[in-house]
């Protein structure tokens, strides 16, 4: 069992790892790496994803409703924890709320469940994104910005990938290919650009780096197996929402706190600890779901 869940997170951490340190030593500017992986890879391995003969939507249905309920309880959770311990809420909630399923997630439940599995996490971080664009600005500001969600070639490509999938076209094979050789580039980038973000990254407090690396995991494995068990969900649907679940903190939560002037620094901090943190929620969800 744990030979096996080694086998899993070794490759993500020992990534992780090599982009930290290269990014310690080299101070790389990721920004038009991490442009393409957005606007190009990221967008082409979706639409690879949703577009092939193995992706059934219908089948997804209740695990992206559970996606959404992981993202959206968490919240709920993690609300009265932050007025509990004095946190300003449009701090600790996001954080909290959005997890690292694109960087972390897709990866790990390919290597989990295997290349089979990989529509399926498309689909929770598919969910993720969308409530994060969609939230964020509405909890940071109070204020929604739609636009936003539509100008992410992310999506672009999913509506394309499921128009595919729902009419039974089939893609021509050798466009297909090149769509999954460019998406292929994405996951590898996005762990290695995890790492190098997280060397840039201070810590601007400790404590509520703590609480969010703890809250982020319980709250959101919590929310997982309640849903699951209350709805019925299949094992393998139930073990790659908790697992989903269990990761921590996204990145882009620190960009978004930037970009509203809200308490960076400290957002920066659950970033960098909730990820070394998944050191130990990572491995544990997998030993109680596999």
């Amino acid at each position: 069992m744990w030979l096996r869940i080694l086998a899993i997170v070794f490759p993500i951490f020992i990534i992780v790892m090599i982009g930290f340190a290269y990014g310690r030593k080299h101070r790389p500017d990721m920004a038009a790496a991490n442009g393409l992986n957005m606007a190009v890879f990221l967008p082409a391995l979706i639409f690879s994803a949703l577009a092939g003969k193995t992706f059934d939507l219908a089948s997804n249905t209740q695990l992206a409703m559970g996606g959404a309920v992981v993202v959206l309880g968490s919240g709920l959770l993690a609300w009265p924890l932050a007025k509990l311990l004095a946190y300003q809420p449009k701090t600790l909630v996001p954080p909290v709320m959005f997890n690292n399923a694109g960087n972390m997630g897709l990866p790990l439940l390919a290597l989990a469940f295997g290349e089979q599995a990989l529509g399926a996490a498309v689909v929770l971080l598919l969910v993720e994104t969308l409530l994060q664009f969609g939230l964020t600005p509405w909890l940071l500001q109070g204020r929604l910005h739609p636009r936003m969600i539509w100008r992410e070639p992310v999506f672009a490509a999913a509506l394309l990938g499921l128009m595919f999938s729902l009419t039974g076209w089939g893609v021509w094979p050798p466009l297909m290919s090149a769509a999954k050789l460019l998406g292929d580039i994405s996951v590898g980038l996005m762990i290695f650009a995890l790492g190098v973000r997280l060397s840039t990254a201070k810590l601007g407090s400790v404590r509520i780096g703590l609480v969010a690396a703890v809250a982020t995991p319980v709250t959101g494995m919590l929310v997982a197996w309640l849903w699951g068990t209350a709805t019925g969900l299949k094992d393998h649907e139930l073990d790659m929402l908790v697992i989903f679940g269990a990761l921590p903190p996204a990145v882009s939560n620190f960009i978004f706190a930037e970009r509203h002037h809200q308490e960076p620094d400290k957002v920066a901090s659950m970033v960098l600890i909730g990820n070394a943190a998944a050191v130990l929620f990572v491995p544990l969800a997998l030993a109680l779901r596999l």
